[in-house]
């Protein structure tokens, strides 16, 4: 672990990066945007190469300037500019994630190669059991009160909540949730006499 270190002599004339990591030490957000404008480019640029996707280059700057606003201390001066520490973090970010990434992938192929191979025969018996059911939820739903069977479309087709669909009935919330709750009951019901 790099610890921030700074000698007496850079204190008069410090380079403008150790300066800002320094103010970054003590939790100065104009100092973290000030590197974030001067470096983020370069940075993107060098994890774009290796990973290939914008996307995902633009996630891992993020997480590098996120562990520079954390762990700005472990920035040692001795060991040279600020710069190529900063983008060889990134470059090892970058290269973490391609480890993971790639990580990911084998576990699938592996998990694919186990998996015996399935083969889909047609079930016409549940074809036709699920065509009669949706024709008798059809049925039951057309012999709702129209209050009801509105609110339900409005609640499970629209995805409005309760409180929505009183607002846009113009009826009270109590009503709309007895509307829906006795409904229900009804499709119900008549979903299982028919079982």
């Amino acid at each position: 672990m790099f610890l921030a270190v700074f000698t007496p002599s850079e204190s008069s004339g410090a380079p403008p990066d150790v300066a800002l990591v320094r103010r970054l030490l003590q939790r100065d957000v104009n100092a973290f945007e000030e590197l974030y404008d001067r470096h983020s480019r370069i940075v993107y640029g060098l994890v774009l190469r290796i990973l290939q996707q914008a996307a995902t280059a633009e996630e891992v700057v993020q997480d590098v300037f996120l562990q520079l606003w954390r762990n700005a201390a472990q920035y040692d001066t001795s060991r040279g500019p600020f710069l190529p520490w900063l983008l060889t973090l990134s470059r090892n970010r970058a290269l973490d994630h391609l480890r993971r990434k790639s990580e990911r992938q084998r576990r699938r192929e592996e998990q694919a190669d186990e998996l015996p191979a399935v083969v889909a025969v047609p079930d016409f018996e549940s074809c036709l059991d699920e065509k009669r059911r949706a024709l008798r939820v059809r049925e039951l739903i057309g012999e709702l009160q129209p209050q009801q069977r509105r609110a339900i479309e409005l609640a499970y087709f629209e995805g409005l909540s309760h409180s929505e669909i009183a607002a846009k009935l113009q009826e009270p919330l109590g009503t709309v949730k007895s509307w829906i709750r006795n409904g229900l009951l009804k499709l119900k019901e008549g979903l299982q006499s028919t079982a």
